[in-house]
């Protein structure tokens, strides 16, 4: 496998190298175009001022060698040569004295000699530190009636030592830097997500208390943060569900073992036609209890679905509403319950079967919750593009603390309001509100009743 580190550090020398190189060319083509002309310019000015020198100086033979000793300890190095071909040195010897044929113009014809134009063979300024007779500039003379040729080049080791030990080590000392440092980088960069791989893991065996102590100011910084969030999130998402299976279980467990009791009780022969009919009307209560409530987890359950395919259509609001009121007819009158009304006529947009199970979830909370000869009132009324739904009860109230857990699964409060219930009603009236992109707001006090606000958005509203 390719690690991350190792990618990371082969990517950084490749694009070292490309930069040396984009840098060596660059360097040898600011020397072609004006470096080396201008080296060439300043040699043959030395040249000719030696020459002019020697010419205009009656040197003797000794004292003209001594003269050519003495130029050339200044750091060039000097080829004389005579019309017959023989050849004096001073200073640093050649590594090769071959007589190029260019160079006998200087003798022949008093031609001007420049040898680094000539280099054919050499990839780019390579040419200029060959030490070699052909790399130099050559000017004519005459001394003693006799023509003679003076090539001259800078002699690089005695001119260039210490600046090239110093380009040398810089050059050296930035690469080691630069390598050391990119390795320190990558380990920098390569050791959170190795963390971060290792947390996954961890994560994916639902262990959620994996320590990732990660302190950064940067984008992997900001992904620890980011997967800690993740962590917990799963993590209470991990409690939600474990506690979610436990009330769903004994939500079921209850009602099936008051079944299978009373059914049992109704296998004996010898029992009496009123416990016998007692008996069945419990087992047919708790036989509703678990229909509503695999009901409303199945309505849960596809609420949960990220999309969950609405059905849109435009219905009469307030006959929803009324529909839902003549339903529970016979409970308010058992109950003696006063309902009262105002619904004037509402064409809405949105999904008729989802709110149904809505109104259904407030009114039965109103009725169960409510006090004998309480009252329960509902509202209906548009204000701009938005439509208002209150269902108002007179019963036992809802607490303080209790209103922030009210839409929470399960949550049933206190012991008033946990009477065949299953704590999933105004959990699917929140989820259901949540897509019409409404709100819910409760108002309540402790033995005056409650408040159900339900606001629903409706950019095309009507009024019939």
């Amino acid at each position: 496998m390719k690690t991350l580190y190792r990618q990371f550090t082969v990517a950084t020398l490749f694009i070292l190298a490309i930069s040396i190189l984009i840098g060596f060319t660059i360097a040898n083509i600011f020397y072609i175009t004006v470096t080396k002309e201008e080296t060439i310019e300043q040699n043959v000015g030395i040249a000719q001022e030696i020459v002019a020198t020697v010419q205009n100086v009656p040197y003797s033979d000794e004292g003209f060698d001594r003269y050519m000793q003495a130029v050339a300890k200044l750091g060039y190095q000097i080829a004389l040569v005579d019309s017959s071909g023989n050849m004096n040195f001073f200073g640093e010897p050649f590594d090769d004295t071959t007589f190029p044929e260019e160079a006998k113009r200087v003798l022949t014809e008093n031609d001007t000699y420049t040898g680094l134009d000539s280099f054919t063979d050499q990839i780019f300024m390579i040419g200029h530190f060959t030490n070699e007779l052909h790399n130099t500039v050559g000017v004519p003379f005459e001394r003693n009636g006799e023509n003679y040729g003076l090539f001259i080049r800078p002699d690089t080791k005695l001119l260039g030592t210490d600046i090239h030990s110093v380009l040398i080590g810089f050059v050296v000392a930035i690469g080691l830097v630069s390598i050391i440092g990119m390795i320190w980088l990558a380990r920098q960069l390569t050791r959170p997500i190795v963390q971060l791989t290792e947390a996954t893991k961890h994560i994916a065996r639902e262990n959620y208390n994996y320590p990732l102590d990660i302190k950064r100011k940067d984008e992997i910084g900001q992904l620890s943060e980011s997967f800690n969030l993740m962590q917990t999130q799963l993590q209470q998402n991990d409690l939600a569900r474990k506690e979610f299976i436990s009330n769903v279980s004994h939500d079921f467990q209850s009602p099936l073992m008051n079944i299978q009791g009373y059914a049992d009780l109704l296998k004996s022969p010898d029992l009496p036609d009123g416990d016998r009919l007692a008996y069945t009307s419990i087992i047919d209560q708790e036989a509703k209890r678990l229909s509503s409530l695999t009901r409303q987890l199945l309505l849960l359950t596809s609420l949960d679905q990220g999309a969950y395919p609405m059905k849109t259509e435009e219905f009469q609001l307030d006959e929803q509403l009324k529909a839902v009121v003549r339903k529970y007819r016979w409970r308010l009158e058992e109950e003696d319950i006063n309902l009262s009304y105002s619904l004037p006529p509402t064409l809405f947009r949105g999904d008729a079967e989802l709110l149904d199970n809505v109104w259904d979830n407030l009114l039965t909370n109103a009725i169960k919750y409510n006090k004998p000869g309480g009252s329960i009132e509902i509202g209906l009324k548009t204000v701009g593009k938005e439509v208002i739904i209150i269902f108002k009860d007179t019963g036992s109230g809802i607490s303080e603390d209790a209103i922030s857990q009210l839409f929470e699964r399960f949550y049933r409060g206190d012991a008033a309001r946990k009477k065949d219930g299953t704590g999933l009603g105004l959990s699917i009236v929140e989820q259901v509100v949540q897509l019409h992109h409404g709100n819910v707001e409760v108002n309540s006090k402790i033995g005056e009743g409650s408040e159900f606000i339900l606001t629903l958005p409706h950019p095309d509203l009507k009024q019939t």
